[in-house]
């Protein structure tokens, strides 16, 4: 079976154009979904790469079970954390004590996310190459 990480890798990049979409329009909350689900996808792309299997969507986890051999930058897992926040809380309105979601994320988080998610995936690329 060929390996699908080229197709993993290219809807991460996708996935980030979309959350540069929803940050123009104002709508941050799916702009940090987007990002947290864009470095998601391509820290999974890089596991296909590599010839592993990756379940799960807390990417500072998948970053963790890549093999010794591969060097994380500094604070690359400090960012995956900070994405991984926006995993369920951007989308689902019982997970802030009150209020929707889009009360709750505004240009700096957003613009946060867009900045980490594009690290995770210029390191997988830089791995995959």
């Amino acid at each position: 079976m060929p390996s699908r990480a080229r197709d993993w890798f290219n809807q991460a990049v996708r996935d980030l154009e979309q959350a540069k979409d929803s940050q123009q329009a104002g709508r941050h909350e799916w702009a940090c979904f987007a990002a947290q689900q864009a470095a998601e996808k391509a820290v999974k792309a890089l596991h296909l790469h590599l010839g592993q299997e990756a379940w799960g969507h807390v990417i500072a986890r998948l970053l963790q079970e890549l093999p010794e051999t591969v060097q994380l930058p500094v604070d690359l897992l400090e960012k995956a954390r900070v994405l991984d926040n926006f995993y369920i809380p951007a989308r689902y309105p019982n997970s802030h004590p009150q209020g929707a979601p889009f009360e709750h994320y505004g240009p700096l988080q957003s613009q946060a996310a867009i900045n980490y998610a594009s690290e995770i995936i210029d390191f997988a690329g830089a791995q995959m190459a």
